[in-house]
């Protein structure tokens, strides 16, 4: 994910795309409401924008450490 414009790549998108469709075949049928749905893609797109932040954290400390940073 570019993390300056929230912009994932296909094959990001492909593989988000496939958690969202396993969670929300995980929930009883009763459960696969509207408000469900939008939940977990709220959740998905908020942990992966975490991960991401986390990434470029790490990545900027081993370079700030590194003997050619």
């Amino acid at each position: 994910m570019d993390q300056c414009n929230g912009v994932f790549d296909p094959e990001e998108l492909s593989v988000l795309g496939c958690l969202y469709d396993s969670a929300v075949t995980a929930l009883p049928p009763s459960m696969q409401n509207a408000e469900n749905r939008t939940a977990i893609a709220k959740l998905i797109l908020e942990r992966t924008a975490a991960a991401q932040a986390q990434l470029g954290c790490l990545t900027n400390l081993l370079i700030a450490i590194s003997p050619q940073g």
